[in-house]
């Protein structure tokens, strides 16, 4: 077997599709199912099991795609780490990230970072949830991800970074506005903007609301945190989203407010890595750039709760 046929076995379990592979690698069908097939005679087993929708892997199948994504990343970030040393500061540092989190998190951090490394590349992968990020991370040669902190996942280790406390979105002629606070048994049969179910910041409201007794309706459903702010903005409904850094300036659908809401534990989110002790020095500087960037420009608090039409904030 070849590390090349590790690489495609990796990606055809994470795609679960032979032809979305070989669209990536620009060949054949055939082509990629021939790597498959020559680590099915190296073994002695069947690695990928067919379904009427694609492909899956087989109990042995998951044992080599765990066992080639863990090597594969760890050799990935080896050969990193050379090339840096060739080249001194002219390598790259590659992110994974959602969609609004260079907005809310990295944007003076890429900015003093590049000042500093103007010859280093940073390389940008939008994902759209957690799970998507540490996958992305695990199978390719991606340096760091920016995930909501969640339960361990094997061969990645994740470090906070910030804590971002809950408030409720309302429009300004909303009869909660006035509040300058919310409390658990104002969130009872109100109408929320509901944050994406397969995310980790949507399993964990629906998690604590669970265990509070809160039993929000929802019609809305939304594939961000802004977009949630902007719904609710809209009048379509309230959001519960944590209170990100630099918000986002409201439109012209009014005033919007954000209430802390202090009964709710609050969101940790940060970055992901396969090692923390075989980062590049270029990927750990540009982490520790985002993490004090952060640390200055904290979420919002009661006293700043207020986003107007037509102000930074």
């Amino acid at each position: 077997m070849t590390l090349d046929d590790l690489r495609v076995f990796v990606a055809v379990c994470r795609a679960g599709s032979l032809s979305a592979v070989a669209r990536d690698l620009s060949c054949t069908q055939s082509a990629v199912s021939q790597h498959v097939k020559r680590l099915e005679r190296e073994t002695g087993v069947s690695l990928l099991e067919r379904q009427p929708r694609g492909v899956v892997p087989t109990a042995a199948g998951r044992i080599l795609r765990d066992a080639a994504a863990e090597g594969i990343g760890g050799l990935d970030l080896a050969l990193r780490r050379l090339g840096d040393l060739v080249n001194g500061e002219s390598g790259s540092v590659r992110i994974a990230t959602g969609g609004t989190t260079v907005r809310h998190f990295m944007a003076e951090a890429i900015v003093s970072f590049r000042r500093r490394f103007p010859r280093v590349s940073l390389e940008f992968q939008t994902e759209t949830s957690s799970r998507s990020c540490f996958d992305a991370l695990l199978a390719s040669h991606l340096d760091l991800a920016w995930i909501t902190i969640g339960a361990p996942v094997r061969g990645i280790e994740q470090r906070p970074v910030v804590s971002l406390p809950w408030v409720l979105a309302v429009r300004s002629d909303d009869p909660l506005a006035t509040r300058a606070r919310i409390d658990v048994s104002d969130l009872m049969d109100i109408r929320l903007v509901r944050l994406p179910p397969n995310s980790t910041s949507g399993a964990h409201l629906d998690a604590v609301f669970a265990g509070m007794g809160v039993r929000a309706g929802s019609d809305t459903s939304v594939a961000d945190w802004d977009t949630a702010l902007l719904l609710a903005e809209l009048g379509l409904g309230h959001a519960v989203v944590p209170a990100v850094p630099r918000p986002p300036k409201p439109g012209d659908g009014g005033p919007l407010r954000l209430i802390p809401i202090p009964a709710l534990p609050p969101l940790s989110v940060g970055w992901a890595v396969r090692r923390w002790d075989a980062l590049s020095p270029l990927a750990r500087t540009f982490a520790d750039a985002v993490a004090d960037s952060c640390a200055q420009t904290p979420p919002l608090c009661a006293g700043e709760a207020t986003l107007m039409p037509g102000k930074d904030q």
